[in-house]
């Protein structure tokens, strides 16, 4: 198990021990033996899901209410990253190259 800097600490090393598993930790001032170039998909998605407030501080009671709001913020962030990537692949020549359309 390859763990970065932020886990190099006795008590994860004793956990490690515990069930038995080879960790290779990086240590601090070191540099990690692997890197990683980007975020991990589950971690940016969260990020994007957490954009949303009323998910982050969601006071419904109600299972279905909960699910539909979570449902909604996922289809939000699919359409926003399904623009983005149309408006890099199919741009016409007339188009404006910045974001905001004028």
């Amino acid at each position: 198990m390859n763990l970065d800097r932020g886990y190099d600490s006795g008590k994860t090393r004793t956990a490690l021990a515990e069930l038995s598993f080879t960790g290779e930790i990086a240590r601090k001032g070191v540099p990690a033996p692997i890197q990683a170039g980007k975020r991990w998909v589950v971690e940016r998605s969260h990020a994007w899901m957490n954009g949303f407030g009323k998910l982050r501080c969601c006071t419904e009671k109600r299972g279905r209410t909960v699910d539909f709001y979570l449902y909604l913020s996922a289809t939000i962030v699919t359409l926003r990253m399904l623009s983005r990537r149309a408006t890099s692949l199919y741009r016409w020549d007339s188009r404006p190259t910045t974001r905001r359309l004028k």
